[in-house]
């Protein structure tokens, strides 16, 4: 999430200044040596057919590796010491961390901003600056210039943006894709400079609608059907359905025991998913007006970090259990399709046209499955393509000529990829 992200990204850089210099607090060479002694009064009394001098170099190895355990355990509990006492400070201040010098107590306002960008050229069309929070998600209207944002400063902001989109041109911007890919990985170090290219776009700084219920970070906001009405999900463990022309909350959404991770609409329906740290998603109803109803799926392990509707009637759900489930809304007992990785999914993306998901992990990869669970692909991850971080989201971009599918993560890019569907559906 982006505000721990943050305080992730300044512990690191701390640990790193402290390489410089041992800390003070370490065993004496008597209490090391009286240790080393011990263990080899406990080991003479053991029948072991190891040499007497192999034995001893194993125990002089372990006794350097819990060393380094100690020494690593005590950096980490001074870490979090100095993180808690900046984040008490930072609370009074309504700052967040961003590579900051922890030693030093240095602080550095964090990027609240929203881009726009353009496919085909590669750059910013607008900024929006009105949150004084982290932005953690973005959706556009279905049918105006207007977009709806939601944001760690605990409020979801609906605002205006014109742009005049340039006609679709081919770039080499765009990483193609169009069957099985095992590209090894190769670790590249991220750009320096805090520039994003936005400097000379115009920038929108006060939003239409400001939806104002929540008491902790909305990190996701939808719009249900027709735009007229938009939901947020919440850490504080509750999804509010807003009336987007008067901005007032319509139902509060109750019942997850943890934090939301997501919340989605359905592109027909007036249906809503949520999903949540709980273990469970909800499938919320709202189609008959006298009548809400609720449903709650109790079919992970762990975290569920997303749940969103494809076309039709079926439902697909990512964890940090490592699993992604397909399911189908008129007999949720059961899913007819699970999905088992070897590493947590984030915020997955379904191209409904195609019916192909897009699954972003904490592993840095990306792979796309159909919806009976068979693998087509794993997008490129070399030193030139690809994520050098965790990827947190996908989004399909399905009437693009050029660019069909994008990636964020936490390198701080967001990647274009012409994926050739064709190609993959007929290797399957």
């Amino acid at each position: 999430m982006p505000i721990e992200s943050g305080s992730c990204a300044s512990a690191r850089q701390a640990k790193q200044k402290r390489k410089s210099h041992s800390l003070s607090i370490r065993r004496t060479n008597s209490s090391e040596q009286e240790r080393a002694g011990l263990q080899r009064d406990m080991l003479e009394g053991q029948d072991s057919k190891l040499p007497s001098a192999v034995r001893n170099t194993l125990l002089e190895l372990f006794g350097q590796i819990e060393r380094e355990f100690e020494n690593l355990y005590i950096e980490n509990l001074e870490l979090r010491r100095e993180i808690d006492t900046l984040n008490e400070r930072l609370a009074g201040e309504g700052q967040t961390i961003d590579g900051a010098e922890l030693s030093k107590g240095q602080l550095k306002t964090k990027d609240h901003t929203a881009l726009l960008w353009s496919i085909e050229t590669g750059k910013c069309l607008v900024k929006y600056v009105g949150h004084v929070g982290s932005v953690n998600s973005i959706k556009f209207h279905p049918t105006e210039q207007v977009a709806l944002t939601a944001s760690g400063d605990q409020t979801a902001h609906i605002w205006r943006y014109i742009v005049q989109l340039p006609t679709p041109q081919p770039t080499a911007d765009c990483n193609q894709v169009s069957g099985e890919d095992e590209v090894e990985i190769s670790d590249k170090d991220e750009p320096d400079g805090d520039g994003d290219g936005s400097s000379d776009c115009p920038t929108v700084r006060a939003p239409l609608t400001s939806l104002k219920s929540h008491q902790g970070v909305v990190i996701a906001a939808d719009w249900l059907v027709g735009g007229k009405q938009a939901v947020t999900a919440s850490w504080d463990r509750t999804a509010n359905l807003y009336d987007v022309e008067t901005s007032e909350l319509v139902h509060s959404l109750t019942g997850h025991d943890q934090e939301l991770t997501h919340c989605c609409t359905h592109p027909t329906q007036r249906l809503v998913v949520t999903s949540s740290r709980d273990t469970t998603f909800r499938l919320w109803d709202f189609r008959d007006p006298s009548i809400h109803s609720v449903n709650v799926f109790q079919g992970h392990t762990d975290t569920v970090t997303s749940a969103v509707f494809t076309v039709g009637d079926n439902v697909v759900s990512g964890s940090d259990d490592r699993t992604v489930k397909v399911w189908d809304l008129k007999n949720m007992r059961s899913p007819i399709a699970t999905i088992r990785t070897d590493s947590a999914v984030n915020r997955i993306s379904v191209c409904v046209g195609q019916r192909i998901i897009a699954l972003p992990h904490d592993n840095r990869q990306v792979r796309l499955f159909d919806m009976s669970g068979v693998r087509l692909a794993r997008l490129p991850r070399s030193n030139r393509q690809g994520h050098r971080r965790m990827v947190c989201c996908s989004a399909w971009c399905e009437d693009h000529p050029i660019c069909n599918l994008f990636t964020c993560g936490f390198d701080r890019q967001a990647i274009g990829w012409n994926i050739n569907i064709p190609a993959l559906l007929q290797e399957k």
